[in-house]
Parts: C-alpha cells; structure tokens; sequence
C-alpha cells in the first residue's frame, strides 16, 4: 500500500490569525506538545497520550476536529500509509510569524 498525502489546506501565511486561533486553545497546545514529544502519531495514538499524560478526557472526534484547526493553521501535517494517518508537527508558520517581525526590527537598525 502506498503513501498518499492530504491535500495542503488553504493557509492563512500573511495574518497568521489562524494560527494564534489554533494556539488559543489548550488542548491544541497539548496535542502540539505531544507530536514535538514524539511526531508522527496517529488519532489513536494522540487520544492515549492525552488521556495519559494529562488526563484529558476529550473524546476522538473532539481530537480530531482540534487536529483539523491546526492542520488548517499549518501547525499540522498529516499523511497517509494504508489505513492509518500519521500527524506531523510543522513550527514553519511559527517561523514566519517571528520573521514578520525580526525582519522589521532588522530594517529599523
């Protein structure tokens, strides 16, 4: 069975309003923490260690649509292999984020 991957959502590069939404929220926050830990988990794997770690009881759909938030933020990739998809931390619009404005702190000196 081969890889497929998603399709790369629509980003919002220029704001980064849908980042600092997808950073509002803490159980988004966790989910990040947890793929830095350990990066490409799946939905089942994630939902373990949330529930492990921080006793979270949120349910897999909820987990899944804070997935989707930060997939749509950039913060998350995913891909596929068979019947399984695999979660992938992504700090490049972070990145861009700082550089907006250590890039203008630059221009200034």
């Amino acid at each position: 069975m081969g890889d497929t991957a998603e399709p790369e959502p629509e980003r919002d590069t220029a704001g980064g309003g849908a980042v600092f939404k997808a950073l509002a929220d803490p159980t988004r926050r966790k989910i990040l923490d947890e793929l830095t830990e350990r990066d490409g988990q799946t939905l089942f794997e994630i939902c373990s260690r949330l529930t492990m770690k921080y006793q979270l009881g949120s349910s897999r759909q909820a987990i899944s649509q804070h997935l989707e938030i930060l997939i749509e933020a950039g913060l998350v990739t995913s891909h596929r292999e068979g019947r399984y998809k695999f979660h992938h931390i992504d700090t490049s619009p972070l990145e861009r984020l700082t550089d907006r404005w250590r890039n203008r702190e630059t221009k200034e000196n």
